[in-house]
């Protein structure tokens, strides 16, 4: 509680420099469509990094003391949002589960989460955001996010896969495709091991916001290609990170509302995911590159956008895609929103609670 404390009056100080200093923050603050209680909660900016020429020269940048004090930073800040009041630990069993990834045979961490009952319950297999490559699902905001989805009664399997960039519960670090690997080796962990864990392997939904809607939607498209969609019902994304390239005119909130919590001017996402990846347009590591032949045959899937995000566009033209490829789908957008809002519960504690609401429902019909 102590340390909490320490962290919101740090949360304060630092707050009122970042509105001082930041440009992003301007354009926010000053921004029409913004719900205010965004602007009077919103803390941090994802900073603009230069731009690499190779993965070996990001990942020096991101060894120095400076990043890693600043990725620190992050990590505390996360903290101020697992709130127990919105998210109570009451009723429920959270649990770590450890488990082989293949083809590497490495070990990842499963947060699992559930009401602590007996029943058969649906299952969200979530996983987190950070552009593949940075944050875990142990963060603060995180844990917080799980325990409102297993108060809707679901359980929910989250994934902590290995980063691109830095690492999460598990120290390695690797480019695509290790951390689609380990989504894919969850999934069926997680299938395979339904009865232990008291869950109706029928009702098993993937979902996850940001990079982890790209690796929602990676994961579907993999499962599809090996002929494995009877492990899951459904595909949930949350304002996908998908199209490798920005600014993007096919992708229009790419400009206008670039700068907006998110600045998407620098590649650092494509140079440590793997730079080889985005020139082969291989749909797999970016699913904006997905045709409807990639797509045809995907579960029952549904993409939720934030109106104010650079990213919007991209999720909304992938729901049109799924149209196009006649997948039963469906599309909602929040309203004054900026990216991944949900996902920070104490920010707007109605929405995160309707958007958990929804995937439930979405994972239970």
């Amino acid at each position: 509680m102590l340390r909490l404390i320490i962290i919101r009056f740090f949360i304060k100080i630092v707050r009122l420099f970042y509105r001082t200093k930041s440009a992003n923050n301007a354009k926010l603050i000053n921004d029409t469509r913004i719900d205010p209680r965004i602007k009077k909660n919103f803390w941090f900016d994802i900073p603009v990094r230069p731009k690499f020429s190779s993965r070996e020269e990001m990942l020096k940048y991101y060894s120095s003391t400076h990043m890693r004090n600043e990725y620190k930073l992050i990590e505390n800040f996360s903290e101020i949002y697992d709130d127990k009041n919105i998210a109570p630990l009451k009723g429920l069993k959270i649990q770590t589960k450890e488990i082989n990834s293949l083809p590497d045979n490495n070990t990842i961490n499963i947060q699992y989460i559930r009401p602590d009952n007996d029943e058969i319950l649906p299952c969200v297999y979530y996983i987190h955001g950070g552009g593949m490559e940075v944050l875990s699902c142990y963060h603060g905001n995180y844990r917080a996010w799980g325990r409102l989805l297993a108060h809707q009664n679901v359980a929910v399997a989250m994934v902590d896969f290995r980063n691109a960039t830095m690492p999460s519960s598990v120290k390695e670090i690797a480019p695509f495709p290790a951390g689609l690997n380990d989504c894919i080796s969850g999934v069926h962990w997680v299938h395979e091991n339904s009865n232990a864990l008291k869950i109706d392997k029928s009702k098993i939904v993937i979902a996850g916001e940001s990079g982890g809607g790209n690796l929602t939607l990676a994961t579907g498209m993999s499962l599809m290609k090996q002929d494995k969609l009877n492990l899951i019902k459904g595909l949930y994304a949350f304002c996908p990170y998908i199209a490798g390239i920005w600014p993007l005119e096919s992708n229009p909130s790419s400009i206008t509302n670039n700068g907006i919590f998110l600045d998407l001017s620098d590649n650092s996402g494509p140079v440590s995911y793997g730079i080889e990846e985005l020139k082969n347009k291989n749909p797999l590591a970016w699913p904006g590159f997905a045709t409807v032949e990639n797509v045809k045959d995907l579960p029952k899937t549904h993409i939720h956008v934030n109106e104010c995000d650079p990213l919007r566009d991209e999720g909304y033209n992938f729901y049109k895609l799924l149209q196009e490829a006649e997948v039963e789908s469906s599309f909602s957008e929040a309203k004054g929103t900026i990216h991944a809002t949900e996902h920070f519960v104490t920010m707007c504690p109605d929405l995160s609670i309707l958007a958990a609401k929804h995937l439930a429902k979405f994972t239970n019909s």
